[in-house]
């Protein structure tokens, strides 16, 4: 199910995007054999960058954190998805863990909270939150500005499972990224489903090693559709053995950029696109927007003022980069309400639930919008349909968001063969 989306963006159909109508059936069905061989994550969610000229994610989160940010419209979708999901893996199921973040004051963040408690409930579960900061040493309710209230409690090891003082679940899930490491509390439970699964945080997980994986997924894909990969994906090249404060892998990161910029600059002599080249340097593990700056030469990465080297030395609980991710710069031609905005897209199991704008007027089309600045609009149904309308040929956005879907769910097909691939438990011998 891909649910369309009303949007404010207007304008002629993409040439890929036409391809994709063209070529639903196929489409499909190449995503249904694929789920046949891998297992999508439980959740998550995908930064989709249109540039006019191709249509690439940008960034893959398997904690979504904004469940809150999607209309009511899109709600039902979820609550079928999240069934499935948890039929999936726990059909039995009757309590579920949930662990947030630790950062508990923020509002916004504990709306996403309350917002995915709600669902799960509708699948017939009870939830509880469970928190991992070792402050919690008491149940703690947490008052929301509109009148709505959660309680968090310390979370309980006994027997090898993980529960509260009065409560065992059969299930845990993450909304915790685990930036801060992997805590002894969640390894080796005794049957208990742990969703994501704990190599799936950021203690563990990098993204070069998922747009390893979607470079992987999108060869296929292009192969079915006879389109160029290029096309639905982004130039990357990783750079490791740095350190910002000291100026050490300064070269070799200037080197790397150097290297994925000529690559795109053939491309766009390859497709006569009048732009400016650049990539994106982020920190190959995290979220958050930390760690980011958009650099449109090599020389950039080599003289790095004090500010800049602070910017991209630290990120989310305090953990220096030492490793980045070099990343094709893909310009963002959507704007809503005179800000500069790009597509997040929502998946529950392997379905399309929801999405939303991110947009930032004070950012520009070729820099990171996850910052300061940066607002939510949701998308909701446009039509209480599941198919592209095949007739339509301009000014579609049923047609454009279907389009949106599918490059979603490749990052989302990509995450899968990811987790497989860094799987600690996984047997490689055969």
């Amino acid at each position: 199910m891909v649910p369309h989306f009303i949007t404010s963006l207007t304008g002629p159909l993409l040439e890929l995007e036409r391809k994709f109508l063209d070529a639903t059936p196929r489409i499909e069905r190449w995503f249904r054999l694929q789920w046949q061989e891998h297992t999508p994550p439980f959740y998550g969610s995908v930064d989709l960058r249109n540039a006019g000229f191709k249509l690439a994610p940008v960034d893959t989160n398997l904690y979504p954190g904004g469940f809150n940010n999607l209309s009511a419209e899109a709600l039902p979708l979820a609550v079928q998805a999240a069934m499935s999901a948890i039929e999936k893996y726990c059909p039995d199921a009757s309590n579920l863990l949930l662990i947030p973040e630790n950062h508990t004051r923020n509002t916004f963040y504990l709306q996403n909270v309350l917002r995915i408690q709600a669902l799960l409930r509708q699948t017939g579960l009870t939830v509880r939150l469970g928190s991992l900061n070792p402050e919690v040493l008491e149940p703690m309710r947490l008052e929301l500005p509109d009148g709505q209230s959660l309680t968090v409690e310390p979370l309980v090891r006994r027997d090898g499972r993980v529960g509260l003082k009065d409560f065992d679940p059969c299930a845990i899930l993450l909304n915790n990224d685990l930036s801060a490491g992997i805590p002894e509390l969640l390894g080796g439970l005794q049957g208990q489903i742990l969703l994501p699964p704990l190599h799936a945080g950021w203690a563990v997980r990098r993204k070069t090693h998922h747009f390893a994986a979607y470079d992987e997924v999108a060869r296929d894909f292009a192969a079915m559709l006879e389109v160029d990969p290029w096309l639905v994906n982004p130039y990357f090249s990783g750079s490791s053995g740095l350190d910002f404060h000291a100026r050490e892998g300064e070269a070799q990161l200037a080197e790397q950029v150097d290297v994925t910029l000529q690559r795109i600059r053939a491309k766009y002599k390859e497709y006569q696109i009048d732009a400016t080249p650049f990539v994106i340097v982020k920190a190959d593990a995290g979220t958050y927007g930390m760690g980011v700056m958009t650099v449109k030469d090599a020389s950039e990465v080599q003289n790095l003022n004090r500010r800049q080297r602070n910017k991209m030395a630290v990120v989310k609980e305090g953990l220096e980069v030492s490793e980045v991710i070099i990343q094709e710069g893909v310009p963002t031609i959507e704007t809503v309400e005179d800000g500069v905005a790009e597509p997040v897209v929502y998946m529950v199991d392997r379905y399309v639930v929801g999405g939303f704008y991110r947009v930032n007027a004070q950012r520009g089309r070729d820099e990171n919008l996850n910052a300061p600045g940066a607002h939510f609009v949701p998308l909701p149904f446009a039509a209480p349909c599941n198919q592209p309308d095949a007739g339509a040929t301009v000014d579609c956005p049923p047609n454009r968001f279907y389009a949106y879907g599918v490059v979603a769910r490749l990052a989302l097909l990509a995450a899968s063969l990811e987790l497989e691939q860094t799987d600690p438990n996984q047997d490689r011998t055969g």
